[in-house]
């Protein structure tokens, strides 16, 4: 059975629904990113210098792109289908002859989506206040497409478990915002004491950061096969856990 209708039926609702409220999506990281560039890239910037041979606005500019993915990949998938489960229209997809992976696989492409083109309003941000020439376009954009996918996904398991609004900013506010700034987007991992390199190298994000920012500028404080590792394992294990929730029906069919 052809299941292509129903998985661009529910990319497209996704598509619709952030760009309908676009004032609440796309507009605010754009607001936030030119006060991330003006106050920590130029105005502390020009006071630290350089790392690892480049400029401290070029260094960080990777980082926020990338930040900006993961907050907004997970939050279009998280806030989408719990708002499906809160409205009761969980039920239609339940009940409509299609595949689980299809349901998954829609709602991860949503995010996917708009986490990549608020990395690209973020980019363009960037443009008012530095240039920067591509290092590794292949890796820059495979990057930026996995990270989307890992955290679309946690998005989704999230969405599926969380029982109340509240649980839905709960993983945003104290694991991702944190893991988000302790992976290295203003500063460097090498700059740490040796007992802090170790456990900040226990931060998935600290390497796709890390990655993304090598595609970028050619800067990097780790192996960049090793962060294609990392991120295809997690795809694979939130994919599995995904698919078996909804399998199960954890979460959405009590």
């Amino acid at each position: 059975m052809n299941y292509s209708i129903a998985f661009r039926t529910i990319v497209t609702k996704e598509i619709l629904r952030f760009i309908r409220i676009w004032p609440q999506t796309l507009l605010p990281p754009a607001i936030t990113t030119a006060l991330y560039f003006l106050i920590f890239g130029k105005l502390i910037g020009d006071r630290i210098g350089t790392i690892s041979g480049a400029s401290y606005m070029d260094y960080i500019v990777p980082g926020i792109i990338l930040m900006s993915v993961i907050s907004h990949s997970y939050a279009n998938v998280v806030s989408s289908f719990y708002s499906t489960k809160f409205q009761r229209n969980i039920e239609e997809l339940l009940v409509a002859p299609i595949p689980n992976w299809v349901i998954l696989g829609g709602y991860v492409s949503g995010g996917i989506i708009r986490g990549l083109l608020v990395g690209v309003v973020v980019a363009l941000i960037s443009l008012l206040f530095t240039d920067i020439t591509v290092n590794n376009i292949a890796i820059t954009l495979s990057i930026a497409a996995l990270t989307a996918t890992v955290f679309s996904l946690a998005g989704f398991i999230n969405a599926i478990l969380a029982e109340s609004f509240d649980d839905i900013s709960i993983i945003p506010n104290f694991v991702l915002t944190p893991l988000s700034y302790l992976g290295g987007v203003f500063y460097s991992v090498n700059m740490l004491p040796d007992f802090w390199q170790i456990i900040s190298k226990g931060n998935p994000i600290l390497y796709m950061i890390n990655a993304f920012r090598y595609g970028l500028i050619g800067v990097t404080d780790v192996d960049i096969q090793m962060t294609f590792i990392i991120t295809g394992g997690f795809i694979l294990t939130l994919t599995l856990f995904s698919l078996y929730l909804l399998h199960k029906g954890i979460g959405i069919k009590n």
